[in-house]
């Protein structure tokens, strides 16, 4: 079956050899997705870093064919319990229509200690022809 490799063109993507999205068929995994804007800069507020997380994998799943409305899961990886709210809301914007199945944990760190959220999802994309957006 033909793997669709996404690209969002982060350096680490080569370095670690990995990609930011793969599509097999219907399905698309997303890496967990960081709150790194383009030029390097991470905005310290949670609910920041969280829209821009989303965005991120929105652009992915876009080229996947699809959008977040394909969302069926979502992974959030939380360094500090008292971000949940915040979180929880963009979460709550973005997903209350479709509303995927969501796990949300509280880690020790992650790669960057400024970073205060990751996310990674898991989406299905019904069909190739479907115009994402």
């Amino acid at each position: 079956m033909e793997h669709q490799r996404i690209s969002s063109g982060s350096p680490w993507e080569l370095i670690i050899g990995y990609s930011r999205a793969v599509r097999v068929g219907s399905q698309v995994w997303v890496s967990g997705t960081a709150p790194v804007w383009p030029d390097g800069s991470i905005d310290p507020d949670v609910g920041q870093q969280t829209r821009h997380a989303f965005d991120t994998i929105n652009h992915a799943l876009i080229e996947a064919g699809g959008s977040l409305r394909d969302v069926v899961r979502t992974r959030i990886y939380l360094t500090s319990a008292g971000d949940f709210e915040a979180v929880s809301a963009v979460h709550g914007e973005l997903f209350a229509e479709t509303r995927p199945a969501n796990t949300t944990v509280i880690v020790a760190a992650l790669l960057n200690p400024e970073w205060k959220v990751e996310i990674e999802v898991d989406a299905v994309i019904a069909s190739r022809d479907r115009v994402g957006g």
